[in-house]
């Protein structure tokens, strides 16, 4: 029995670091409005693969169609030269994998 009573002490600070070691991750969740941190990295590969994609398109102005990402839903906004731009850029954005879903607050100039 005396070996048990030797692990007694140890088990206070590796019961401490257990629980530190959860709280980190609970710092790293996701909430409704804010991201974790593996959700944010996610969204940017989306962002720089949606703006990548527009920007190969020969018939759209990439430069004026801004790009955002949270949780996986892309918002594109900015203005274009006419709706079938709204049209395409949207359609290029739904095309990208990881893209669940696109707000479109593009505006025609």
């Amino acid at each position: 029995m005396k070996s048990l009573s030797l692990l007694k002490p140890l088990q206070l600070p590796a019961n401490f670091l257990l629980i530190l070691f959860m709280l980190s991750f609970l710092g790293c969740a996701s909430t409704a409005k804010h991201e974790g941190t593996g959700e944010y990295i996610d969204d940017s590969v989306i962002t720089t693969k949606v703006k990548a994609e527009i920007f190969n398109d020969d018939t759209l102005k990439s430069s004026e169609i801004n790009v955002e990402t949270f949780k996986g839903v892309v918002q594109l906004s900015g203005f274009v030269n006419s709706q079938a731009d709204i049209n395409r850029a949207v359609e290029i954005t739904r095309n990208v994998k990881g893209v669940s879903g696109v707000r479109n607050d593009m505006r025609v100039k």
